[in-house]
């Protein structure tokens, strides 16, 4: 609409000078994530004691905590099985019933000649079996397990009264999913857990397109990140390649590193949930979408002298939110031939002006506010040009060939896709 948008009632956080202006809005972001962290920490008391088994990890916790929106969390919980004495195949037609097309990228566990030691999931879980005699370990079958031991878990914790009431419900246990979903309760916030099966298997290590080994991030950490290879439930019949943990890994990672890498990512995901949000109904840029964009970001810029301060830290994210939205392609940083834009619903043209706003006027968003977000409409222009000549990139200062260089590399890696 043309018509001018009504001004938003606003909480202002004070600020003297434009750096406190930044910290004072973290400082808001990072109080929250302890009230977060404890409500994520009392559901999860309720919920790994008992029901989950040799769940030994603190990644879930590190993700929801960094997040300002209230996602479910997907808990990846590794099947009591050995993942290597299986063999990985793509998915065929012939693999699936009829009128049922395996998705790309989707495979079959095959298991192997009968005495391979697969503790009792092949005896319990029925498989399916296929022309040559050997058979594969299907995904629904081994939901359905899972749903079935889960539920008399939870009958069991009530009879014995290890469950208050409220504590857990169990309604969407009954929807067709590729994961188990509890809502559990974390203090006076309820939190949904998708519980995902996985199968793990080591894997030797992936040679990343055009990536160098570690650059920008510590050593050894993209190899620790990617030696084992996850696979979810895709479909009922065929199994998929997840990355959800070895991204979560290499957050894990960054965050051992000097400097506001986080903090950026913290912020922005903020105003993404802020003044970000698409209407109802339409795709949204989500908090996975700016993890790639910090990824790529570390890589990218991988000197020290460039996180050396939260403003400049934040623009070397923008500038890369800002060239992907323009030529809507964002790779995925362990896959880079997958488009993570290319299956969203996003509204891209409007994602880029509102991202652009806050870039020529941050003051302008480092607030909290309620009601309707800030207008965001600016004078139109082509959106390539603008996101490499209108961010004030240059007062930080990049003097050495590596990072003058930042820029091309990015175009080179990004496909150029007119938007």
């Amino acid at each position: 609409s043309s018509q001018p948008c009504p001004p938003s009632p606003r909480i202002f956080i004070p600020a003297q000078t434009s750096a406190s202006h930044w910290h004072s809005y973290l400082g808001v972001i990072v109080s929250r994530e302890r009230q977060r962290l404890e409500h994520f920490q009392r559901a999860e008391d309720i919920l790994e004691p008992r029901f989950l088994v040799d769940y030994a990890r603190n990644l879930e916790a590190f993700e929801f905590a960094l997040c300002a929106s209230e996602d479910a969390v997907t808990m990846e919980v590794p099947l009591r099985i050995d993942g290597d004495a299986l063999r990985v195949l793509a998915c065929q037609p012939g693999d699936t019933p009829a009128g049922h097309r395996p998705g790309l990228g989707t495979f079959c566990l095959e298991v192997p000649s009968p005495g391979t030691d697969l503790e009792d999931w092949t005896s319990t879980v029925d498989v399916m079996e296929r022309g040559d005699g050997t058979g594969c370990l299907v995904p629904g079958k081994v939901l359905q397990h899972l749903k079935e031991l889960l539920v008399s878990v939870i009958v069991r914790c009530q009879h014995l009264f290890l469950l208050q009431p409220g504590d857990l419900s169990a309604e969407n246990l009954q929807e067709d999913a590729m994961e188990l979903s509890l809502l559990i309760r974390g203090g006076w916030k309820t939190i949904r857990f998708d519980i995902v099966p996985v199968v793990r298997r080591r894997q030797e290590p992936l040679r990343l397109k055009g990536q160098q080994s570690d650059r920008g991030f510590p050593k050894g950490s993209l190899r620790k990140a990617m030696e084992e290879a996850h696979f979810v439930p895709a479909s009922p019949h065929c199994w998929r390649s997840s990355t959800h943990l070895p991204i979560l890994k290499l957050l894990q990672a960054v965050d051992m590193l000097k400097g506001p890498h986080l903090d950026s990512l913290r912020l922005l995901d903020q105003l993404r949930v802020q003044d970000w949000e698409e209407e109802a109904g339409k795709g949204s840029l989500t908090f996975n979408h700016l993890k790639m964009v910090l990824l790529w970001s570390m890589e990218l810029f991988p000197s020290p002298e460039d996180w050396q301060d939260l403003e400049g830290s934040v623009y070397r994210l923008l500038v890369i939110l800002l060239r992907c939205l323009a030529t809507r392609h964002l790779p995925h940083f362990l896959h880079p031939e997958e488009n993570l834009f290319q299956e969203e619903a996003l509204d891209l043209t409007s994602l880029y002006h509102k991202v652009e706003s806050f870039a020529q006027d941050p003051r302008r968003f480092l607030r909290f506010h309620f009601g309707l977000p800030a207008r965001t409409d600016s004078w139109p222009a082509d959106p390539s040009t603008r996101a490499l000549l209108h961010l004030p990139f240059q007062v930080y200062r990049i003097q050495d060939s590596m990072r003058r260089s930042a820029m091309s590399q990015l175009l080179s890696k990004i496909r150029q896709v007119n938007p």
